[in-house]
């Protein structure tokens, strides 16, 4: 089998401000190898600032979405080369995972069937996630005589808590998509032909929202995970003062179409970003 070009492992279009990304060998599965790891980051980086991109959906094409590190590209091939192929591998995986986790715009992972072991780290950059009922969630490291390194023993133990997370990693059993959906490693498990169009609409709500709020909103959440109440607490503050600084139109606005107009209900959707600096 021909080894796809390095610009061919990752696919992507643009429509209606949703950039939909694939990983694209799912003849392997949609396996991460050092190409696609390194084309994965130039199109996020290429996509992230676009004018005409307002959400990044990042699935497979094919059965998969991915079943992780590729075995032989990335594990054996760099074994053989030595400890500094190793770490050149590694920062190339992690980068775009890195970059994803604090891209600019919201990211859903639309997740079509295998995301196994290395492909946890991706799932966890995405700021939300959704799945085919029938796709497969699975640590099998422990199969076949490895931990499940790379993050992917962060993210089971963070999305899911410590009891469901040492079954998952020490059992190396799978989970369907609607198991996932349970355990919290997905927001929703749906049929697989409905998936699409419920991303789509997911997309559709976020792109009606004020763009800067969402950043901000997406980082608050990640950064303060980690951190006390209290020092959560401070940073919000200075967060949302940073925020008003930097956006201080669009909450007068929204304002204004609360108090004056009485024209939205924030409870019930977002404020009309069309009438934005009338």
């Amino acid at each position: 089998m021909t080894e796809r070009a390095e610009a061919d492992t990752v696919s992507f279009t643009v429509e209606n401000r949703i950039a939909w990304v694939s990983f694209n060998r799912p003849e392997k599965r949609n396996c991460m190898s050092p190409s696609l790891n390194r084309r994965m980051l130039e199109v996020i980086e290429e996509l992230e600032f676009r004018d005409d991109v307002g959400v990044l959906v990042l699935t497979g094409e094919g059965s998969a979405w991915s079943a992780g590190m590729d075995l032989k590209e990335y594990f054996r091939k760099n074994e053989e080369k030595g400890l500094g192929a190793i770490r050149k591998a590694q920062r190339e995986a992690y980068s775009w995972w890195e970059r994803l986790r604090w891209f600019e715009k919201p990211t859903i992972a639309m997740v079509n069937g295998w995301c196994f072991g290395g492909g946890y780290g991706p799932l966890f950059a995405c700021d939300l996630a959704f799945a085919a009922e029938d796709a497969q969630f699975g640590l099998s490291e422990i199969n076949w005589g490895i931990l499940p390194g790379g993050g992917a023993s962060k993210v089971i133990a963070e999305l899911t808590g410590f009891r469901r997370a040492m079954y998952h990693a020490m059992m190396g059993e799978n989970l369907t998509g609607t198991q996932a959906a349970e355990w919290g490693l997905v927001n929703e498990a749906l049929p697989a032909g409905k998936l699409k169009d419920r991303v789509t609409d997911v997309a559709n709500v976020l792109l009606a929202k004020n763009k800067e709020a969402l950043r901000a909103t997406k980082w608050a959440v990640r950064r303060v995970r980690e951190m006390t109440y209290d020092n959560a607490e401070d940073y919000l503050i200075r967060a949302q003062e940073a925020a008003n600084m930097f956006d201080n139109e669009g909450r007068k606005e929204a304002t204004r179409q609360f108090i004056d107009e009485k024209a939205f209900k924030p409870g019930l959707g977002a404020y009309d970003l069309s009438k934005r600096g009338a």
